[in-house]
């Protein structure tokens, strides 16, 4: 029998350790997402959704639940915790926030996200904002590791070099800085030995 607690410490040991490296330069402007990672009896999933056309920043794109601080937010975890009930009716009640990633940069929309791991209940009843989301997809963290779903390129940002991540699902592709979270996610949990 699987012992799921003995499995959510591993993951918050594997977090609880991690220092987080911050953006400070003044040109970003903040952001925070939620990066919620479930057990779904067989591995471990991590929750995304795909935004919708109608919203402003990142059109159509695969994210991770978040967004931009409102002055009622006392801090970008709030923020992350707002932005998800908001997005697709995940309750701050239900999340348990086990560590923060290194805060990432958007290229080309000008944000420093960041993002903040937790573990969720499963099943859930998700709601989603028709509006502002058009999907809601569980990835498993196996497709996200397996070799064949990933790709790793160097591209030019502002005539800097920069290492730009890809990932596939069902025909879908995971990319900017929700793919560099994402790697940031699967290297810590590589270097604490995994928790799949």
């Amino acid at each position: 029998m699987i012992d799921l607690t003995k499995m959510h410490d591993h993951l918050r040991h594997s977090f609880s350790s991690r220092k987080k490296k911050r953006l400070t330069s003044k040109k970003l402007n903040a952001a925070a997402v939620l990066v919620p990672l479930f057990y779904d009896g067989n591995e471990y999933h991590v929750l995304l959704t795909q935004r919708s056309n109608k919203v402003f920043h990142h059109k159509g794109q695969i994210a991770f639940p978040g967004g931009k601080p409102h002055k009622a937010d006392a801090s970008l975890l709030d923020t992350a915790l707002r932005e998800s009930w908001e997005e697709v009716g995940l309750s701050p009640e239900d999340v348990e926030v086990i560590g923060e990633l290194d805060d990432t940069a958007t290229r080309t929309s000008g944000f420093s996200i960041s993002p903040f791991v937790a573990l969720i209940p499963y099943p859930y009843s998700f709601t989603r904002n028709h509006y502002e989301i058009d999907d809601i997809l569980d990835v498993p963290l196996s497709v996200l590791t397996d070799p064949s779903n990933y790709t790793e390129q160097i591209v030019d940002d502002d005539g800097e070099p920069v290492t730009a991540f890809t990932y596939q699902h069902n025909g879908r592709i995971i990319w900017g800085a929700t793919a560099s979270i994402i790697k940031q996610l699967l290297d810590t949990l590589r270097s604490t030995r995994g928790a799949q």
